[in-house]
């Protein structure tokens, strides 16, 4: 019973979203200039589709995905029409507010850091709780809160069930992680500041 309530909390059509890989060759139009799959029907659930293959979804509910430094992103214009996004940071890109399907990974926050998200520990502005859609499903999961009442300091550790959604996607889509220091870059890698960047519509300033 508890559990089908917990999984009542979201729609039906989000933890498929977050799991489906984007920005691939679309099977049934792949000799079409518009093949790239970047957009999602929320009522059909069926995959990731081209827009070539949205004219059967003329009267369904569909969204575009983007992308962001080999990230996926969904504008706050689209997604909030569907699903509560409170305590999501929200970032600035081409001028449009979007918000992260999956959590990004980072290594550590940066000096000067005072909040990060629940979950996954990236570095947010004071006024949001999770970093991504995808952290805020494992962040407000009741075997999350419990791990983190009874066990502090692994407050990054999540239930199977809750974390699975993450667990199966291709991870070598991530950016790269940072080369070694050499002598030409570590005076200049010295340099760098941890804080992140406010900007005045409370989100990150990022860039395609």
């Amino acid at each position: 019973m508890g559990g089908d309530k917990e999984e009542n909390r979201w729609p039906p059509w989000l933890k498929p979203l977050l799991k489906e890989h984007f920005f691939v060759q679309c099977k049934f139009h792949a000799d079409s200039h518009k093949s790239e799959c970047n957009m999602y029907c929320l009522d059909c659930m069926n995959g990731a589709l081209c827009s070539l293959c949205l004219s059967h979804h003329h009267d369904h509910r569909a969204i575009q995905i983007r992308r962001s430094s080999y990230h996926d992103v969904i504008r706050v214009n689209e997604i909030q029409k569907y699903l509560d996004i409170s305590c999501v940071q929200t970032y600035i890109i081409n001028s449009a507010k979007v918000v992260f399907l999956n959590e990004r990974p980072q290594p550590r926050p940066g000096k000067g850091v005072t909040n990060t998200c629940q979950v996954c520990d990236r570095s947010l502005l004071d006024s949001f709780r999770f970093c991504s859609l995808g952290c805020k499903i494992v962040g407000t999961s009741k075997n999350f809160l419990k791990i983190r009442r009874h066990s502090p300091e692994k407050k990054g550790a999540v239930s199977e069930s809750e974390d699975s959604y993450s667990s199966s996607r291709n991870t070598s889509s991530f950016t790269p992680s940072t080369p070694p220091r050499t002598g030409l870059n570590f005076r200049s890698a010295k340099r760098r500041k941890g804080t992140p960047h406010r900007s005045p519509m409370g989100g990150f300033l990022l860039e395609m």
